[in-house]
């Protein structure tokens, strides 16, 4: 299959059936935002990760290490009849599994709707495809510099 300029091109469902410089211009338009609306996605994806490990206790090098030496100083029979204690739970985790949540619905968003714009490039429609480029490109532009702001 190649690459071709056409204005007639079904895109994901038989009812957006595009025949018309007019539909395809308002179907490229369509495509466009979507790939802006994924690029946002992945960004806010990333922000909400960089947010909840800010939100995580930091472990200093020095508090590891003087953990390590401890355990290294007491004999293997003494190691093995300790009980090895589980970490204190954080004291967010309700927001610790909101914020898991919150990132499952905005992945699985994301995945979903990167599988539909590949469709649509997969029509092989030059239009679409250069829609698609160019939204990706807006998106990043748009969105990547937010992610530096807290």
């Amino acid at each position: 299959m190649t690459f071709e300029v056409s204005n007639s091109v079904t895109l994901l469902f038989d009812f957006w059936n595009v025949n018309g410089p007019v539909g395809m211009a308002l179907s490229v338009f369509v495509v466009l935002l979507l790939t802006v609306f994924y690029e946002v996605l992945k960004v806010w994806r990333l922000w909400l990760g960089n947010k909840s490990m800010l939100a995580q206790p930091y472990l200093s090098p020095s508090s590891l290490h003087s953990d390590c030496s401890s355990t290294l100083g007491r004999s293997s029979s003494e190691s093995s009849v300790t009980p090895i204690e589980p970490p204190p739970p954080a004291p967010n985790t309700r927001n610790s599994w909101l914020l898991h949540g919150i990132q499952t619905v905005l992945h699985m968003l994301q995945v979903s709707l990167g599988y539909m714009l590949m469709l649509c490039v997969m029509t092989y429609n030059i239009w679409i495809f250069i829609g698609v480029i160019i939204g990706s490109v807006l998106g990043y532009f748009i969105s990547f510099p937010l992610l530096g702001q807290t």
